[in-house]
C-alpha cells in the first residue's frame, strides 16, 4: 500500500497522511486534476465519490458526494486557495448538508497537498489543519483517519 504513515497531533490540530508512489509527480497530480480520476479514489471503496463541480483555480472549488452502501449520500466541498501544478494544492475542506450546501454544524479544515520527488518516487503529503481540538477529535471519531487511508490506498491501482 502506498500510505506510509498517518499521524494525528492534537496539540497542532493536524492530521497528516504521507504516501509514496512509483510514478512521477505529474501522474499523481493528474489524479487530483482530472475529476473523473479524482472520483475513482477520493472516497473509501464502500463510499465512492461523484464529483459535481471541479475548478482547481484559486477561488474555485470542488463539490462532490459520496454514496454509501445503502444509497445514502454524504456531501462535501473544497474552496481552492492555492494551486501550483504539479506540486501542491491548498483548499478549505468541509462537509455539506443534504442539499450539498456547506454544513454549519460539521468541521472545516485547511488542507495542503504537496508532491515531492524522492529517490525516483513521488512522496505525497496531505496535511489537514483544524480550528480546534474538538473539531479534530470529531472527524477522528467519524472515521476520517481510516477513510482517508483507504481512499488514498486506491491511488496505486490508478497509477499502475
Amino acid at each position: 500500500m502506498s500510505v506510509t504513515s498517518v499521524d494525528k497531533d492534537l496539540d497542532t490540530l493536524t492530521l497528516t497522511l504521507v504516501a509514496h508512489f512509483d510514478a512521477p509527480a505529474e501522474r499523481v497530480w493528474d489524479l487530483w486534476a482530472d475529476p473523473r480520476k479524482l472520483e475513482r479514489w477520493w472516497g473509501p471503496p464502500t463510499y465512492p465519490a461523484t464529483v459535481e463541480k471541479h475548478e482547481l483555480v484559486p477561488g474555485g472549488g470542488v463539490t462532490y458526494f459520496m454514496t454509501g452502501p445503502e444509497g445514502d449520500r454524504h456531501f462535501g466541498w473544497w474552496r481552492i486557495t492555492a494551486v501550483n501544478p504539479p506540486r501542491s494544492l491548498e483548499f478549505r475542506d468541509g462537509f455539506g448538508d443534504e442539499d450539498g450546501n456547506p454544513s454549519t454544524e460539521l468541521p472545516v479544515s485547511t488542507v495542503r497537498m504537496q508532491l515531492v520527488d524522492e529517490d525516483g518516487r513521488t512522496r505525497m503529503e496531505l496535511r489537514s489543519v483544524f480550528d480546534s481540538r474538538e473539531q479534530l477529535e470529531q472527524v477522528l471519531a467519524m472515521g476520517m483517519q481510516e477513510g482517508l487511508t483507504l481512499a488514498v490506498g486506491q491511488m496505486d491501482a490508478l497509477l499502475a
